[in-house]
């Protein structure tokens, strides 16, 4: 499906001031990364401009970051806005004129068709939140407080408030699962029980994947 010709030329727009900030602000690990998250917030807009019918989510802790990062810009974002899309895009796109009742949510796998669609290529894996999670990540947990950990000397479980367990690993990673259960935020890195990086990381991607647990913006 070809793109609008304004779209086109705001999927071509280059702003090095985010993707410095990007990097600055430690969003991004290089500059690559931060131009790759800056090109998916521009798909963002322009796919979420070209489906007025449907309402996305932002799917993305990682392009949502960079998202923001351009809108604190105020003077130039609002000049994208206007010069691409005919108006100031808001941190939650609505295409003007189009009564909301008329709009339906759109879920992951439907964005994930639509992207392609658009852009006739693979959902990128920066879109999986759990394919970017790393050492030095923030993560957040709604539910600290509510979660729990229950072990019975071979196994641990992360067990929500309904009692059910969302997580069983070796009860090896104890300490660590305890961490997660009373812990509203931290850094990967910060899981305790002398796991290695590649543990800390395995051991949260489920979670993240489950919705448990979501990156930092």
């Amino acid at each position: 499906m070809a793109l609008a010709a304004e779209h086109e030329r705001a999927l071509a727009f280059s702003a090095p001031f985010v993707v410095d900030r990007l990097v600055k602000d430690r969003v991004a690990d290089s500059v690559a990364q931060a131009e790759e998250l800056f090109t998916e917030a521009k798909r963002y807009l322009v796919l979420c401009e070209a489906t007025p019918e449907t309402s996305f989510g932002m799917h993305s802790a990682m392009v949502d970051a960079a998202w923001h990062t351009f809108v604190l810009f105020t003077t130039e974002y609002a000049d994208f806005g206007m010069q691409y899309f005919g108006r100031y895009l808001h941190h939650a796109p609505v295409v003007d004129g189009l009564d909301p009742a008329l709009t339906q949510a759109g879920s992951f796998e439907h964005f994930r068709q639509r992207y392609e669609e658009l852009f006739a290529q693979p959902l990128p894996t920066v879109w999986y939140d759990d394919s970017t999670l790393a050492p030095a990540r923030r993560v957040i947990n709604d539910g600290s407080g509510v979660l729990s950990a229950r072990s019975d000397g071979h196994t641990v479980q992360l067990v929500d408030g309904n009692g059910d367990a969302v997580l069983t690993v070796n009860a090896l990673a104890s300490d660590a699962v305890d961490f997660i259960a009373r812990t509203c935020d931290f850094y990967v890195r910060e899981l305790p029980g002398g796991l290695t990086d590649d543990e800390k990381v395995g051991l949260l991607q489920p979670l993240v994947r489950a919705g448990v647990i979501r990156l930092a913006p």
